[in-house]
């Protein structure tokens, strides 16, 4: 057994399990048979699944593979991602069905749009971006707030074949002019600004920093800047009238035609571009094309929700700038005819209780988010979300991490009155859609696994060798067949795509995530993360998702997030940052040693923290992501890294203040 299979075979033990409901199980969209008939003929199968779709010309072939691993899917199809998420739903006579309840963060700010409304604003849209000289191909960058007038920005550029690039707005200038200049961006749509924790940030700065960036240093010149007023914050101006690019959407999105005839484009022709991190410090532009992907995103929301778009009401809480966003925010419920919520601002903004109030307000039926959002809800207690009815709900969703099992019962109980499955999604920007999850009216839920791959897709936990781990055992994670969402490749470099996903696995031709996982003795899979957050200590793997997990199922940790730090006697030691739920105060003078013992009786002696600092706060990026790196910079001593990602950067300070506290004693 190698040393990254060893990591991930003394997992914590999970033995609760929780069936599905009856009436749900009863009526739900898959069962399981689903799971043979995909299996034995996997392209007959999403065959079936891009029937959801209209395809203005059928395809020829389901898959071509022939130039691994170079995929094209629906060879010969012609679609528009924009008239299958709006016009044909109008044509079938939903047009009156609410397709947006769009909710602002100052309260009482409020909006709901229809399927005809939304697609006569991005008819509009289309037209204006025409008019600026948009052309298909061009490409499209979207630096925007939570608004209504985003999801409009996006599907404006799907209709006109106009490739887009969401960049999340809590980015800064240096890393949108990164990625306007990788992409070739003709054309940025932006706003003057958005609400934030209770006032207004700009974004409009930004983006003119970022042009003058990306001409002043790289030659490439922005054409047009198209932007929403939205908190009506002064900006910079420089206008037609003075040859600048600066365009008020109000003056030419507004005052356009609704009427517009789309184009119908190839399968595979780019729907958009999102960027990830790279280890080279390079973001990675990940490029999805129409036909596979738009089938991923519909199939995948209908399956994994149990959608019933005729009474649901869906909540994805993730910002567009991410690809969670983008598959079931945009493209996957609006595919779907279904009547979805977008919230522009903060959980907590202008009260703790803001989600759960969304959820009562609109009847939310189905509901996404991300375990950092549930582990700081947590921190708060039921108190909070006890006050509001939610009794509307029926499925839970977790996605972006692996989910603790602690977190995921406090989620199920407390937010889902035990009634309601939690479906605990794996998936990445490079997957399109979900890959792994279970489904709410088959499987029997079991707290912290992602259980096995969704019919349609083929996946493995193997070892360095290859070979498929028994039961009990850990390894990589890969994906062993094609599927229709996949990444078609890296943004202008080939090269880059084939030896960053394939190469481990080149002869086989799987995809290696770069995650870790294992298979328990049922079978079924538990993500454990990036590779990377492995660490070695005195010749032992351990995993930090596995340490995390142990620390919050104590009854006093709210979350917790550990690194391996360098260490003479070790090599590396276990550093283990931790938040108390509020009602555990300071949590006493033993909580240090008591957490150490939870952690030794739950995982063994060698996962026992060397420290242990108890903190307000974590660093988070404003999507929720623990930036682990700069734990690590902490832990060893380093000058911390580029904060700017974070939502506060100065939880830096009170991390950094702390940790020469001392080692925790053995």
């Amino acid at each position: 057994m190698t040393s990254t299979e060893e990591t991930l075979s003394n997992l914590l033990k999970e033995d609760r399990r929780f069936e599905p409901p009856k009436e749900l199980a009863a009526e739900a969209n898959l069962k399981e048979e689903a799971y043979a008939r995909a299996d034995s003929d996997r392209e007959a199968f999403w065959a079936e699944q891009a029937e959801r779709l209209h395809w203005d010309t059928k395809w020829d072939q389901v898959l071509d593979w022939s130039n691994p691993p170079f995929a094209k899917w629906f060879v010969g199809g012609t679609l528009n991602a924009a008239y299958n998420c709006l016009d044909r739903h109008v044509e079938a006579g939903l047009g009156d069905r609410v397709a947006l309840h769009w909710v602002g963060e100052p309260e009482g700010d409020s909006r709901s749009v229809t399927y005809a409304e939304l697609k006569d604003e991005v008819c509009r849209a289309a037209n204006a971006l025409t008019a600026l000289g948009v052309e298909k191909g061009d490409r499209v960058a979207i630096y925007m707030p939570m608004i209504l007038e985003t999801v409009v920005a996006m599907l404006a550029c799907a209709r006109i074949g106009a490739p887009h690039t969401v960049v999340f707005g809590g980015f800064s200038s240096d890393a949108l002019a990164t990625r306007v200049v990788d992409c070739g961006v003709k054309v940025i749509i932006t706003a003057d600004g958005g609400y934030r924790r209770g006032s207004a940030s700009a974004l409009k700065p930004a983006v003119d920093e970022a042009r003058a960036k990306c001409q002043d240093r790289d030659g490439h010149i922005v054409e047009k800047v198209l932007v929403v007023r939205r908190t009506g914050q002064d900006v910079d101006w420089d206008g037609p009238e003075t040859g600048g690019p600066d365009v008020w959407w109000h003056d030419v999105v507004e005052q356009a035609s609704t009427e517009h005839e789309c184009e119908f484009f190839d399968s595979e022709h780019p729907l958009y571009v999102m960027y990830t991190s790279g280890s080279t410090g390079k973001p990675k532009g990940i490029l999805h094309t129409t036909g596979g992907y738009l089938t991923g995103a519909a199939y995948t929301h209908w399956a994994v929700f149990d959608l019933k778009p005729e009474t649901d009401v869906y909540w994805c809480t993730a910002d567009v700038g991410w690809v969670t966003g983008h598959s079931y925010l945009v493209y996957g419920p609006l595919a779907n005819a279904t009547t979805g919520v977008i919230y522009e601002g903060t959980p907590d903004t202008p009260e703790k209780g803001r989600w759960w109030k969304i959820v009562q307000d609109h009847k939310v039926s189905i509901f996404y988010t991300a375990p950092t959002a549930i582990r700081s809800f947590m921190k708060q207690g039921h108190e909070i979300p006890d006050r509001y009815d939610m009794s509307s709900l029926r499925v839970l969703g977790s996605v972006g991490e692996p989910i603790n099992p602690e977190a995921y019962v406090w989620y199920r109980h407390v937010i889902g009155g035990d009634r309601t499955p939690v479906v605990d999604t794996w998936w990445q920007t490079e997957t399109g859609a979900i890959m792994i999850s279970p489904l709410p009216g088959v499987t029997h839920g079991k707290p912290g696994s992602a259980m096995i791959p969704i019919p349609g897709v083929s996946a493995d936990v193997v070892t360095e060798e290859g070979e498929s781990v028994p039961n009990g055992s850990g390894g990589y994670l890969v994906l062993t067949e094609p599927w229709p969402s996949m990444l078609r490749t890296i943004w202008g470099d080939d090269d880059r795509f084939r030896d960053t996903y394939w190469s481990k696995y080149r002869k086989e031709g799987w995809y290696f995530a770069g995650d870790g996982a294992k298979k328990d003795e049922d079978g079924d899979l538990w993500v454990l993360g990036r590779v990377d957050d492995v660490m070695n200590v005195s010749g032992h793997r351990l995993s930090t998702t596995e340490i995390e997990s142990a620390l919050v199922s104590h009854p006093k940790v709210a979350e917790a997030a550990v690194v391996g730090a360098k260490d003479e006697d070790t090599g590396q030691a276990v550093v283990a940052f931790v938040i108390l739920r509020d009602e555990a105060g300071d949590g006493g003078e033993d909580i240090v040693a008591d957490l150490r013992q939870h952690v030794r009786k739950e995982i063994g002696p060698i996962a026992t923290p060397r420290q242990i600092m108890i903190v307000p706060e974590l660093p988070k990026t404003r999507s929720g992501k623990i930036m682990r790196r700069l734990l690590k910079d902490v832990a060893e001593n380093r000058e911390v890294g580029d904060v700017t990602t974070l939502a506060d950067s100065s939880v830096m300070d009170l991390i950094s203040d702390g940790i020469n506290a001392g080692k925790a004693e053995d």
